[in-house]
């Protein structure tokens, strides 16, 4: 019946998550609210450890893409799930490092790495920098000499492969603000110049062909492609590269219509790729590294609202206003995302009206779907969006001044606060 298996109704009529009545949850906490679901985050973390374990004899390991959502409890999950991490700021790594995390396991993306954060990262024991360009590799190889470490790398290949999504996420393409092309040779005389710097050691290449990806192919087809590059490193260099990051971007179900591949396909079809092609090029299998970030959070997230006043425009549209809006969820007005909306106080009815969802910045784009079927509305009820787990928290705002949402874990009918509320005395915290 709904997107996320974390989700039911019970005896009054409500949605619940976890086990916890939202209603209550709305009452209990406020709203705009950030509810996540821990059991399907630890479940969806296992099957990735456990499809290494069958189709690659453990000889890799998922990184969280805490881009998705970075916080001290999600990365404390990660741990205790045996997934390394993927960072890709200063901030990232200043939240794994304050929960505990084993920062040999986390592997530092970004296309524009400052100095100061290449410098931090490197005294905090990054285990891996993945260079994304020339100039970075010169920067690292000379901050990592003045504090006289050596840094282990990664180069971000783009495989030219189109991934078939939104085009503003789609990253493994020629025309892309990331990575080292193959197409022009610019990724292989980065090898070679890696080779002749002395602080850094290239143990490892990286693609991400872009993200909510439905099918397999595209991932086959570029695993395909950098072992077809490893192998002419070891031909043309005889320098064998032992460790190999395919990235993420599996899909996730937002609605109905949504087709996500099971983990446990990719992996199957990709590791048959990866062996075969390392045969062919008579190389080790390498040690396998993926991202998965949206797929991990996504779908065990939702973000409770209550619903203010409701406008009908005759023969136009009817908008339903919510206390959030495009502060706690951009992603509509960036990428016209779909979402399921469920009236969270009368889940038990039809949804029979059709309404758009606003927020209330002052914007007119600030909408968070429009045209949408709900259950009939009222002012006071409790809306659900279902499958915001990812990037919705983590691309909140101040906007307008409003206050950043808490985050909300439940387990099993209880919960429990992972991120508080922001209060307006945060909002000027930083005011002079």
């Amino acid at each position: 019946m709904f997107v996320n298996d974390c989700l039911n109704i019970n005896e009054k009529g409500h949605l619940t998550i976890g086990g916890c009545d939202t209603v209550e949850l709305a009452k209990e906490y406020g709203t705009p609210l950030y509810v996540l679901d821990e059991n399907t985050i630890r479940t969806t973390c296992r099957s990735y450890v456990e499809s290494f374990k069958k189709f690659y004899n453990g000889n890799g390991m998922p990184l969280y893409a805490s881009k998705a959502l970075s916080c001290k409890e999600l990365c404390r999950i990660a741990n205790e799930e045996h997934l390394g991490l993927d960072v890709v700021s200063g901030g990232e790594i200043y939240t794994a490092q304050q929960a505990g995390f084993p920062m040999e396991k986390t592997h530092f993306h970004g296309n524009n790495k400052t100095a100061a954060e290449i410098e931090f990262a490197l005294n905090a024991g990054v285990g891996t920098f993945v260079v994304d360009n020339l100039y970075e590799l010169e920067l690292l190889n000379e901050i990592a000499g003045k504090l006289v470490k050596k840094a282990k790398i990664s180069f971000r290949i783009k495989p030219g492969v189109d991934a078939h999504t939104h085009n503003f996420i789609r990253t493994g393409q020629i025309d892309s603000k990331f990575g080292f092309a193959l197409e022009t040779g610019e990724a292989f005389e980065a090898v070679k110049k890696a080779l002749e710097y002395e602080n850094v050691n290239l143990a490892e290449l990286h693609c991400h062909i872009g993200s909510q990806i439905f099918d397999i192919d595209p991932f086959v087809t570029a695993a395909e492609i950098m072992m077809d590059f490893i192998g002419k490193i070891k031909d043309e260099l005889g320098v064998t590269i032992s460790n190999l990051n395919l990235g993420g971007g599996f899909g996730i179900m937002y609605v109905n219509s949504d087709e996500p591949v099971p983990y446990e396909n990719y992996m199957e079809k990709v590791s048959v790729a990866v062996k075969a092609k390392a045969a062919e090029h008579n190389v080790p299998v390498p040690y396998i590294f993926i991202e998965p970030g949206r797929s991990i959070v996504g779908e065990a997230g939702i973000t409770l609202y209550t619903v203010g006043g409701i406008k009908e425009i005759p023969n136009i549209r009817t908008y339903v206003s919510v206390d959030g809006g495009m502060t706690d969820n951009i992603r509509y007005a960036l990428y016209q995302s779909d979402y399921t909306v469920v009236n969270a106080s009368h889940a038990d009815k039809e949804a029979t009206q059709t309404v758009t969802v606003a927020g209330k910045c002052c914007e007119s784009g600030d909408l968070v779907q429009e045209h949408t079927q709900v259950a009939p509305v009222t002012v006071g009820d409790t809306l659900a969006v279902l499958s915001t787990g990812a990037y919705n928290y983590s691309m909140a705002s101040n906007y307008n001044r409003i206050p950043r949402p808490a985050i909300v874990m439940v387990n099993n009918g209880k919960s429990r606060v992972i991120v508080k509320r922001e209060s307006y005395e945060d909002i000027v915290r930083n005011d002079i």
